[in-house]
C-alpha cells in the first residue's frame, strides 16, 4: 500500500486485523473500548488547540481503534456503513439530508 492509495473501510479494519488481531482479542472489547475513548478525548483536545498535522493524526487514530473495536465485535463496518446510509438518511431516506437540525438523523 501506498500513501496514495485508496483504503476502503474493508481494507483498514483488515489492516488492523493483520496488524494487531491477537492482541485486541486478548484485551477484549471492554479494553479496547476504554482506548477508543481515550483516543476520542485526544481528537476533542486537537479540535480545541492542535495543529492541522495533529487533528489528522488524532482522527487516524479514532478510526484506526473503531475498526479495532468492531474487529473484536466481530462486525464488518463497511456492510454496517452501507446498510445503514447506503440508502440515504436513516431519518428522512434523502442523500442530502432534510431533516430538521434539532433531530439525530
Amino acid at each position: 500500500m501506498t500513501d496514495s492509495s485508496p483504503l476502503s473501510l474493508r481494507d483498514l479494519q483488515s489492516l488492523i486485523q493483520k496488524m494487531y488481531g491477537p492482541k485486541d482479542v486478548a484485551r477484549g472489547v471492554d479494553g479496547t473500548f476504554m482506548w477508543l475513548m481515550e483516543e476520542v478525548g485526544e481528537l476533542a483536545a486537537a479540535l480545541r488547540e492542535g495543529t492541522p498535522e495533529e487533528l489528522a493524526l488524532e482522527f487516524a487514530d479514532v478510526l484506526a481503534w473503531l475498526a479495532t473495536i468492531a474487529n473484536v465485535a466481530g462486525v464488518d463496518l463497511d456492510a454496517a456503513v452501507r446498510k445503514k446510509y447506503g440508502s440515504g438518511c436513516p431519518g428522512c431516506g434523502q442523500f442530502s439530508c432534510q431533516c430538521d437540525l434539532s433531530e439525530k438523523p
